[in-house]
């Protein structure tokens, strides 16, 4: 059973493993306080507080098509919007809600839009869809650690309310299952304290979920948040831990294998700056160059890197992310060979940067200079042919007269002669392609 399980595992992931660079894209009415997607719980806010929002939401500048073509031209391959946050509000047309878009001067299914813009652009398509719910009167309220009402006794539940919510979040996932086509991705989001996998009816709603999209990847939230270990870091997943691991805001020091150090898929989602829902205040964007080596830290670990934007309230991706965005697309668009389908080099991390591989191919990132010829430590006698991946110009491999002491190590040449000082290409990541003999 459990060798099935993984089978089918690896067999839905493989395009996932090939993709490797996708989108997050947090959205909803917390976008018009503007002080991120968690304002409810942390200024503890009534429903009533809330409901304005609802009441002006009207994205004029809403364009998926934009964002697709901001995802495609960023050298992403998929990307997850999420269709209903802990507020509870949908971004799509459900039938069991009255807490939607299409009841807002929106007045349209957002979800269903973003789905075919993503597809028209050749983009894998996901959703991500809150186990939370704070909107709605059965989920609990009194007492819970995250609820904007926890300390307030006039929300206590009773334990036969939150059986009701589950048949309503079963039934929305089921909508959304049946009504949007083929998904990629379901991002589910999250599990804490008690309220983890059969606390969901996490069985049952895997049985739903494979009936209903046999394909569809699942994150491993249904059974844990991210700071916690779930099954599917050992070698006997539970049937809902998920086809990937899902850490958040860090890159596993060591990426994330399973007990007996086999490879497991995993995508650390990051944001660009310190917030997932738009916060106009928060200017701490990460550059380029962090992205684009936070990237290949994650691919060189077999890991994929799920990259965060927060649309305003008019519905338009903020331009700091915009450029950010584009750079990194102008970067893979010339380094792409050395992300997309690579993966783990059996190598020790050297210390200029860091390798991926695809097959016979080892792609050394440079992010520091080194003096005089880049050392490619225990490869003497293994690189056929050295190439700047960007421009395809050839470099040199040969030994400087001064590496007597190093004869297991190869090295490689930007400029003859050997001892030649340089600056790096690409300052952000220089990327060698290195051919090994088989």
């Amino acid at each position: 059973m459990q060798h099935s399980l993984l089978e089918a595992r690896d067999a839905r992931t493989a395009w996932f493993r090939e993709a490797r660079f996708g989108m997050f894209i947090h959205w909803g009415l917390y976008a018009i306080p503007a002080r991120g997607e968690w304002v409810r719980s942390f200024e503890r806010m009534p429903v009533e507080a809330y409901q304005p929002y609802f009441d002006q939401f009207d994205p004029t500048g809403y364009d998926p098509a934009a964002w697709a073509r901001a995802a495609k031209q960023a050298g992403m391959k998929y990307a997850v919007l999420t269709a209903k946050h802990h507020d509870g509000f949908c971004l799509f047309d459900s039938a069991l809600t009255d807490y939607k878009a299409t009841n807002t001067p929106a007045g349209r299914d957002l979800v269903r839009e973003f789905v075919e813009a993503f597809r028209a652009e050749g983009l894998k398509v996901g959703l991500y869809y809150s186990l939370l719910d704070w909107h709605h009167p059965d989920y609990p309220a009194y007492g819970d650690r995250h609820h904007p009402m926890r300390d307030d006794p006039a929300y206590a539940r009773e334990p036969e309310q939150f059986e009701r919510y589950l048949d309503y979040m079963h039934g929305q996932i089921r909508e959304l299952l049946t009504g949007y086509g083929k998904l990629d991705i379901m991002w589910f989001d999250f599990s804490y304290d008690e309220l983890s996998g059969e606390k969901w009816r996490a069985t049952e709603l895997m049985h739903m979920i494979r009936e209903l999209q046999p394909d569809m990847l699942i994150d491993n939230r249904l059974e844990v948040n991210g700071e916690r270990q779930s099954t599917i870091y050992t070698d006997h997943p539970s049937l809902y831990a998920g086809d990937f691991a899902s850490p958040e805001q860090i890159v596993p020091p060591a990426g994330i294998t399973s007990d007996s150090g086999g490879p497991i898929p995993w995508e650390a989602c990051i944001t660009l700056n310190n917030n997932w829902g738009y916060a106009p205040a928060d200017k701490a964007y990460k550059s380029a160059t962090t992205v684009i080596r936070k990237l290949v830290e994650c691919v060189s670990k077999n890991g994929n890197l799920l990259l965060n934007v927060g649309p305003d309230a008019k519905g338009r991706i903020p331009d700091e992310s915009l450029a950010i965005l584009r750079e990194v697309g102008a970067w893979l668009e010339r380094n792409g060979e050395s992300i997309y389908g690579c993966g783990r080099a059996d190598l020790a991390k050297p210390e200029w940067g860091r390798y991926t591989c695809r097959g016979n191919k080892l792609y050394a990132h440079l992010f520091e200079p080194s003096i005089g010829a880049v050392l490619l430590q225990g490869l003497e006698g293994r690189v056929k042919q050295a190439r700047l991946l960007a421009d395809g110009s050839e470099l040199h491999l040969a030994r400087p007269w001064n590496a007597e002491l190093f004869p297991h190590d190869a090295f490689v040449n930007f400029a003859l002669p050997v001892h030649a000082t340089y600056e790096l290409p690409d300052a952000r990541n220089t990327v060698l392609e290195l051919e090994l003999a088989e």
